[in-house]
């Protein structure tokens, strides 16, 4: 931790210092607020060795970036702390706000708070897939299909939306097979994969072949192993949201945390920011979310304070000028 003493309330504190949560610490820095960020150390890109698609930061890896961000935000007095938050009280309508619990450390005070938790990818259980995820075991054909462009590559059927993921992923190379997997492709789906030059490989996957610190092919439950240099699959977002369910923020049909464009969720006082709230957020777009909510948060803070100026104002009337 850095700077000052941690008994003191902060008008924001921060949890998770990702590219969201980190961007909005700046801007609230920059705009004169007290602020803590509190990151327990667990980025959801930490396998992958570059980003790409952020302007001005393309090709830099992820730790170098928030490397960088933890810097800048700390030359505005942003306290950081490195440590977990176990849970937060909703103390309003009382002067403490939020109090913020970490497991190991001080309590914190703050008037409001920016959930940045970012989520968990959940993998399909197949041997030898988790040990190269962020390698060249992928996801996002935006994120990484320029660096495998012209490979050999594949899709994994693990999920239905892998039609639609090696449909678009063969604009990146034109050597593409859908392993089918469990997947019950229709006669529409087979139709539009042929149309699009795509090689639809059926069977079971067994494993993921993988030799000298590369992936070689993915092997099937007939003993084949195709060749493949990279495969993509859809893992499912899991939210790490524990703290936004804690302090009972509404969540949508599907379970995520609902906000407005500002990334206010229905709780006074509290948002939510990255991909605790949005599942399809590059770390660009993280950012972005986490400046808009420290625009909403400051311009909250000062309609309260002129609400209370006012307030007492009229109860103690205008100062008489010497």
């Amino acid at each position: 931790m850095s700077g000052k003493n941690t008994a003191e309330r902060y008008d924001a504190v921060v949890i998770g210092a990702g590219a969201a949560g980190l961007n909005a610490a700046l801007v609230l820095g920059r705009a004169r607020r007290r602020v803590a960020v509190v990151d327990a150390g667990e980025p959801r890109n930490a396998p992958a060795a570059h980003m790409q698609g952020f302007l001005s930061r393309d090709g830099m890896p992820p730790a170098a970036l928030l490397a960088v961000g933890r810097e800048e935000v700390a030359r505005y007095g942003v306290d950081l702390i490195d440590g977990r938050v176990e849970h937060v009280e909703n103390a309003e309508p009382t002067e403490l706000g939020f109090v913020v619990h970490l497991a190991a450390g001080p309590v914190l005070h703050a008037r409001r708070v920016v959930v940045a938790t970012g989520l968990r990818d959940g993998l399909p259980e197949l041997p030898g897939l988790a040990e190269r995820w962020g390698r060249d075991v992928l996801h996002c054909p935006y994120c990484h299909g320029w660096e495998v462009r012209d490979r050999p590559l594949g899709v994994l059927g693990t999920d239905p939306r892998a039609v639609d993921q090696v449909l678009l992923l063969r604009q990146w190379s034109a050597d593409v097979v859908l392993f089918a997997h469990t997947l019950d492709l229709t006669g529409a789906d087979h139709e539009r994969l042929a149309a699009r030059g795509v090689r639809v490989v059926e069977g079971r996957i067994v494993r993921l072949v993988a030799d000298d610190g590369r992936l070689r092919g993915v092997e099937l439950d007939t003993g084949q192993v195709v060749g493949r240099e990279a495969v993509f699959v859809f893992p499912q977002p899991v939210p790490r949201d524990a703290l936004l369910v804690g302090l009972d923020c509404e969540r949508d049909d599907n379970g995520w945390v609902t906000t407005d464009r500002t990334g206010r969720t229905s709780v006074s006082g509290v948002w939510a920011v990255g991909n605790v709230a949005d599942p399809r957020a590059q770390v660009v777009t993280a950012a972005g979310t986490g400046a808009s909510a420290a625009f909403a948060l400051n311009h909250d803070l000062v309609d309260e304070e002129i609400g209370r100026a006012v307030a007492l104002r009229r109860a103690t009337g205008p100062a008489v000028a010497a």
